[in-house]
């Protein structure tokens, strides 16, 4: 996941697609920044499940392209564009039994606070999924 963000924050279409859709808000406004990001990734990618049996990580450009994905992969496209206009990001896994990771979400850092970004149900920016037992943590 990691390495697809790293590419995909350079991708000129990842860059664009977040310049425009943060066009209308004020300079430095980075918290407004990131949750017009979130909320595009959120409301407008659609979950849809890996094929059974199979784990899949796509580009965030196919992402773009297929306008759907499961967690890893909103969470790829949302990182990516986030890092391409300067925020960052780093990936979280959780499971709700101690030994078993079942889903990832993205976290940013605004000052010195790492917010965390949901995108597989409709929440704000700094809700965190209930009854985490297992968390594991990675930098872009």
């Amino acid at each position: 996941m990691s390495r697809e963000t790293k590419k995909g924050k350079k991708s000129i279409v990842i860059r664009r697609t977040a310049q425009r859709l943060i066009a209308n808000i004020p300079e430095k406004a980075w918290l407004r920044e990131v949750k017009a990001l979130h909320a595009f990734v959120r409301d407008k990618i659609r979950y849809t499940k890996d094929i059974r049996g199979v784990e899949t990580i796509h580009s965030p450009e196919k992402i773009l392209e297929f306008g759907q994905g499961d967690c890893d992969d909103k969470s790829i496209l949302l990182a990516s564009l986030l890092e391409s206009i300067g925020h960052p990001t780093r990936f979280v896994a959780v499971g709700f039994r101690p030994s078993s990771y079942s889903h990832v979400l993205v976290e940013t850092r605004i000052g010195n606070k790492w917010l965390p970004l949901e995108t597989t149900e409709r929440v704000n920016v700094g809700w965190y999924p209930k009854g985490v037992k297992i968390r594991l943590v990675r930098h872009n």
